[in-house]
């Protein structure tokens, strides 16, 4: 099941940030997300707003992401590409898991594609299980963007067929 995060699920979400933040480290992505991405003052903020979606199954989380409906600062200049579509998206941020069960990142996935037909997710060039992941879930590469300290992202985009006629 998915739900919007509560202030409650905090410790359970540091959880999940840190493991995955390991396990991009021991698949040669150490510098994404470093060793204190995403902050917790950012994770109190998306819930807050809510933004910010956990995955549970029989209660207990096991997925984070953040999805922001409308425009998105990070995507308004692309590189090396462009985008598919200038309609309304949404976005995808700071996907991760703990790890303990398989396909999370498409039951996320499924989840957007049915709040909004044009999404737009970005990932680091060296993790590329997540690039593999974002591909095999629909979406496009389209070029590279830059985060918020400036460093570049590899962009996709996900527009659903019946909404590009």
């Amino acid at each position: 099941m998915i739900r919007h995060a509560e202030m409650q699920d905090l410790p359970a979400i540091l959880r999940i940030y840190e493991i995955a933040r390991k396990f991009m480290a021991d698949n040669g992505n150490a510098s994404q997300w470093g060793n204190t991405f995403p902050p917790v003052e950012m994770l109190e903020e998306d819930i807050k707003n809510k933004q910010l979606y956990v995955y549970t199954n029989e209660n207990e989380i096991h997925g984070v992401f953040a999805f922001l409906l409308g425009d998105d600062p990070t995507y308004s200049h692309i590189e090396n590409g462009s985008w598919i579509s200038d309609t309304d998206y949404a976005a995808i941020h700071r996907v991760a898991s703990d790890g303990a069960e398989k396909g999370i990142l498409a039951k996320c996935m499924d989840y957007c594609k049915k709040q909004s037909s044009h999404l737009r997710i970005d990932t680091h060039e060296k993790n590329e299980i997540m690039q593999h992941l974002i591909q095999k879930n629909g979406f496009v590469k389209c070029g590279t963007i830059y985060v918020k300290d400036g460093s570049p992202r590899i962009a996709f985009e996900y527009l659903e067929q019946d909404s590009a006629s």
